[in-house]
């Protein structure tokens, strides 16, 4: 199974998932997603599903003229009679729900994509002359609060390496199955961080995609668009080191030209990654909940401090925006600024 063929298969997927999902959605829902579909990915549709239940149920048990329904008997009259009151009230809402008897809190970002979901249904729906307004357009985008980057300081990469190479600090359970896992572990999480691709990109790598005499790797990045990205010659060793026992590995049928395998010899999966470089770090600073995202965010941060361009690092980690990444790393640029406007020495004491 090539990179292609592992997206396809991601895609078909979450395309069935969402089909699943429809049969107990309101039925309005089928037409608003066939609607968007040239415009979006399956798993972004999947994502807006789930999001958009969220609200449903929200309106089954708050809004009084819908106690007693279904999802499924939400209908476009109900939709229409939607306010902006009901809306604010949901947003405020998210602060604090239960779930599946699990007790939740959206944080801004989690709250922005909710409400992307129901502007992007509400304007379709609107669009299709389906509902008089468009009243989810009038509800204020959460004000977001910068985060601090999580990301591993220069020594804890170089411990995190090192546990990597030898697991001394691993449980036994863990030490069991180490000497089998070492080499494509260490080559994995080296680039991860040397590449900061993202984890879906890492996973769909195939050992064609590698060449070695320019030291770059042909990756499909988030949105279906391929791209040559290149990496230093500690990554190749890595990745050299781990090609020679890969090459012995018999994989299963269709994951022949994969990569990263795990066990049982089939392509690694994104959950099988998150969950290797949580066993590692967790052991080398366990204050930090460092996942592969944060491996990229380490990897970018390394790469903004030594050239100070963020169109560079914004196009090596395939963001679209260089908006994105300059709110990501804005912190940075103002500690620099403090750091230039204390070198400058006017008189001598």
């Amino acid at each position: 199974m090539n990179e292609v063929e592992y997206r396809v298969q991601q895609d078909q997927k979450n395309t069935k998932a969402l089909r699943d999902m429809l049969e107990s959605m309101p039925p309005f829902c089928a037409e608003f997603f066939r609607g968007v579909q040239d415009e979006t990915l399956p798993l972004t549709r999947l994502s807006y599903a789930r999001d958009l239940n969220i609200f449903f149920d929200f309106l089954l048990e708050y809004k009084p003229s819908l106690r007693g329904k279904t999802r499924r008997e939400i209908d476009l009259d109900d939709m229409a009679a939607i306010t902006l009151d009901d809306l604010e009230t949901y947003m405020d809402h998210l602060t604090f729900y239960e779930r599946e008897d699990k007790q939740l809190m959206d944080r801004e970002a989690a709250k922005e994509r909710k409400l992307s979901a129901l502007r992007t249904m509400f304007k379709y729906l609107f669009k299709k002359q389906r509902i008089p307004s468009n009243v989810a357009a009038l509800v204020d985008m959460p004000k977001r609060h910068d985060k601090i980057i999580t990301r591993l300081e220069v020594d804890e990469v170089a411990r995190l390496l090192d546990l990597v190479e030898d697991g001394e600090k691993l449980t036994p359970g863990q030490q069991r199955f180490h000497e089998q896992t070492k080499d494509r572990d260490l080559a994995l999480i080296t680039l991860l961080l040397g590449t900061g691709i993202r984890v879906s990109e890492c996973v769909g790598i195939n050992i064609s995609d590698l060449d070695f005499s320019v030291n770059g790797f042909r990756v499909v990045r988030k949105g279906g668009s391929a791209a040559i990205l290149y990496f230093s010659d500690e990554v190749a060793d890595a990745l050299k080191n781990y090609l020679v026992k890969r090459k012995q590995i018999e994989a299963q049928p269709g994951h022949e030209d994969a990569l990263f395998l795990s066990l049982q010899r089939r392509r690694m999966d994104v959950r099988s990654v998150q969950n290797l470089v949580k066993k590692y770090s967790s052991v080398v600073t366990p204050l930090k909940n460092i996942s592969p995202h944060k491996l990229r965010s380490t990897f970018g941060t390394n790469l903004y401090k030594e050239t100070g361009d963020i169109y560079l690092v914004a196009d090596v980690l395939g963001h679209s925006d260089v908006n994105t990444t300059r709110r990501h790393y804005a912190a940075m640029s103002d500690e620099s600024r403090r750091r230039a406007a204390h070198s400058i020495r006017l008189r001598d004491k």
